[in-house]
């Protein structure tokens, strides 16, 4: 038995305490933190319109931070929220479209921004539906051929 091995299949855990080997080992293999997202990029062809698109589906502005190699407009962000911050993207070599990673965007009721989404220029693929205990989504597609995701739990 090796030191850190106790009777029972118990290993000395955290802080010392006995803690069964079935609960240690996960958390050893764990690579990533439990919430990884930390940045999102939206690839877009037309900056102005993908900024008016998403300005008008979510009400809000975006801060210019664009540098001579991109143009590059980031989403409100809060450092002390939780969740991911993120921008719109103009950069050669990366191109919007159909068929990549699904960004989900929190709402308080995805039909209100669903709404929103066929006058600002963009498609509803999906209308709201029912996820069970997890809420809601709709998926649509933004100006630039995007599909994104909006999230609720009503």
């Amino acid at each position: 038995m090796s030191p850190a091995q106790l009777e029972g299949g118990q290993h000395l855990g955290p802080k010392g305490l006995k803690t069964p080997l079935r609960l240690i080992l996960p958390l050893a293999r764990r690579a990533m933190p439990i919430n990884p997202v930390t940045w999102f990029e939206l690839n877009v062809h037309d900056i102005e319109r993908a900024k008016a698109f998403y300005g008008a589906v979510f009400k809000v502005e975006f801060q210019d931070m664009s540098n001579p190699e991109m143009d590059y407009w980031c989403f409100p962000m809060d450092d002390k929220q939780v969740g991911a911050g993120g921008a719109l993207m103009r950069m050669a070599g990366c191109e919007p479209g159909k068929g990549g990673t699904m960004v989900y965007f929190s709402c308080e009721d995805c039909a209100v921004e669903e709404s929103r989404v066929v006058p600002a220029g963009g498609q509803v693929c999906r209308p709201k539906m029912a996820i069970g205990e997890f809420g809601f989504i709709s998926v649509v597609l933004d100006t630039e051929g995007n599909p994104i995701g909006l999230h609720s739990m009503r």
